[in-house]
């Protein structure tokens, strides 16, 4: 009986610690929902809201509760120090963006991602990038935060980067930048029409609850089997026992005497 007990916490302890991984997987995917409503609530309150100033947001380190506020700025793009930002994904395809930083008429320094091109299954990424338009520009768009990950993906290699971050890309524009970025909606005068705009995502919770419910109920069934196969295990051993208890009451088998032994051995 000791054997089986060990087995039966050995069991356990499997089985709890298991429970305990699914909860807290389950709860981790609640909270990316409520992170998700939560950005979701953020970019239906700003899409309402009027466009604000450039000066009036960009005065601090821009965070998620500022993220896709439209502002309006002047100034004129720094045409050399363009930047693409490689293996970016919208509206279910893949490609790059354009960054090129935006002397404002303020002097201020800031990052413009001035949108989206796809790039063609089984094309390298090109080597020159559309050239912004010349002279004082007017661009509205949606403020960004800075956008984290490896010092790698953030630093700048032959004019390529993987993700846009101000702080980092500062040495490299050879300016001061302001705290985060702006993703263009607008600009004119006008530029090259293959860039499209980089729009909030959609307003969709996505998979996290049945993600969440999945992870709860593979706790409940990881419980659930444990029971079972302990009471399956303690029925077997009932059952054996009883067998054995019948055993020793019907006493020994009967043995033969010695003259069915010896009929038993003769042949015809």
């Amino acid at each position: 009986m000791k054997r089986a007990w060990l087995r039966w916490t050995l069991m356990s302890v499997f089985v709890i610690a298991l429970g305990v991984t699914f909860v807290n997987l389950g709860q981790w995917q609640l909270d990316r929902l409520d992170q998700r409503r939560d950005s979701n609530a953020t970019v239906v309150e700003h899409e309402a809201a009027p466009i604000q100033p450039f000066e009036d947001v960009f005065t601090r380190q821009i965070t998620d509760e500022d993220q896709w506020q439209r502002v309006q700025v002047r100034g004129t793009f720094l045409a050399d120090r363009q930047l693409q930002a490689r293996y970016r994904s919208f509206d279910g395809r893949t490609g790059w963006e354009l960054v090129t930083p935006l002397e404002t008429t303020t002097g201020q320094v800031v990052l413009v991602d001035r949108g989206f091109i796809e790039r063609p299954p089984g094309q390298d990424f090109p080597r020159t990038f559309p050239a912004p338009p010349a002279g004082e520009v007017e661009v509205i768009g949606y403020v960004r935060r800075n956008e984290q990950g490896k010092d790698n993906q953030m630093t700048p290699t032959e004019n390529t980067v993987r993700l846009i971050n101000s702080d980092a890309l500062s040495p490299w524009v050879g300016r001061p930048l302001v705290n985060g970025f702006i993703a263009a909606i607008e600009v004119q005068p006008g530029q090259s029409a293959e860039l499209e705009p980089v729009t909030p995502p959609p307003l969709t919770e996505g998979p996290h609850l049945s993600y969440a419910l999945q992870w709860f109920a593979f706790t409940a069934i990881a419980a659930i089997g444990l029971i079972v196969l302990i009471r399956n295990d303690i029925r077997d051993r009932k059952r054996a026992a009883e067998r054995a208890e019948r055993a020793a009451a019907a006493g020994p088998a009967p043995q033969p005497t010695a003259e069915e032994a010896t009929h038993g051995s003769r042949t015809d």
